[in-house]
């Protein structure tokens, strides 16, 4: 097993992921259309996380697509934050 592979085939799959989910919804997560809902990006992303978490916990089995929402939520979590190069948090 080559993890340092394996970190690049699930990165680069998520990225994939990620721009296939903005083409298809938009941009709506980070740039809300704000009709009902007049929160910061935030909020929003914070709920949709907790939303996915909820679910994890209370499923009887581990679903994929929960996974990949999840992190691809505290992806955009971290653009709304600027945080948009994690080498700066390393010790």
């Amino acid at each position: 097993m080559d993890s340092i592979s394996d970190i690049e085939e699930v990165c680069n799959n998520m990225r994939d992921f990620l721009i296939e989910k903005n083409k298809r919804y938009g941009n709506s997560a980070l740039n809300p259309i704000n009709v009902f809902n007049k929160a910061s990006v935030t909020t929003p992303l914070l709920c949709r996380i907790d939303d996915k978490l909820s679910r994890i916990k209370n499923s009887e089995q581990l679903r994929p697509n929960d996974i990949y929402d999840t992190i691809g939520y505290l992806f955009l979590l971290c653009i709304d934050n600027g945080w948009m190069n994690p080498k700066e948090f390393l010790d």
